[in-house]
């Protein structure tokens, strides 16, 4: 299917709904609906392309095509992420991120977001704070993800432990588990400065004593850090 077009029509959603109903793996469908936890239809198609047809997607009006969200697959939201992971200008990369936090029931398709935050930090902080706010779950799961583009950036590691301090009353597994994951990576790439944030930590138990598994888990956390980390473990 040409997926490079002028201007996207209802009907080509439709068509485009078709041909990836047409590339469907029976035989994985239940698996993969299990793995990412959705409820919409599902049809097994790999990731790489999916990636693929956002880019050809990206070459034409892909504006257009986002304006038609939503689309009828999971696949299509994926393809969807894809898609807006492309897009320079971070308003527009916004507005579409979004539109696709209200279809979302996955955490795998908050995970296929990239996020263009170059020049424009302090905005995609707001933006994440904001996004952390909010009452559902993938919106703040999404907005936990966005601060993963901070984690090399030493100005911003204090406002990160501070919003992470924010949800210690966090209840959904999949928000607590992307903090985990957050504060693995900030172990590893800021370790002193999250050592020092562990001392005075305001994380809930499930979240700190999973930030630890993740690290004694890595291969990227050295084997002293590993048992320094037992700490921190709550009982």
């Amino acid at each position: 299917m040409n997926l490079i077009k002028n201007k996207w029509t209802k009907e080509d959603v439709i068509e485009f709904d078709k041909y990836l109903y047409s590339l469907r793996r029976e035989e994985k469908i239940n698996w993969t609906k299990n793995i990412v936890c959705t409820k919409m239809d599902t049809l097994a198609i790999v990731l790489p392309d999916l990636k693929k047809m956002a880019k050809e997607i990206y070459k034409g009006d892909y504006i257009s095509y986002l304006d038609l969200m939503p689309h009828k697959h999971f696949e299509s939201l994926i393809t969807d992420a894809f898609l807006i992971s492309l897009i320079k200008d971070y308003k527009v990369q916004i507005k579409y991120i979004n539109k696709l936090i209200k279809f979302i029931d996955s955490w795998s398709v908050t995970d296929t977001l990239k996020f263009s935050i170059k020049n424009h930090e302090d905005e995609y902080l707001e933006y994440a704070k904001e996004l952390i706010k909010s009452n559902e779950t993938y919106a703040r799961r999404t907005g936990i993800r966005i601060l993963f583009s901070y984690t090399r950036l030493d100005n911003y590691i204090d406002q990160i432990f501070n919003i992470v301090d924010s949800l210690k009353n966090e209840e959904k597994y999949y928000v607590n588990m992307a903090v985990a994951w957050l504060l693995c990576e900030l172990m590893i790439k800021q370790r002193n400065k999250t050592i020092k944030y562990l001392e005075r930590h305001n994380l809930n138990k499930f979240t700190i004593n999973k930030m630890i598994s993740k690290c004694r888990d890595s291969f990227r956390v050295s084997i002293l850090d590993k048992e320094l980390l037992l700490k921190y473990k709550v009982k």
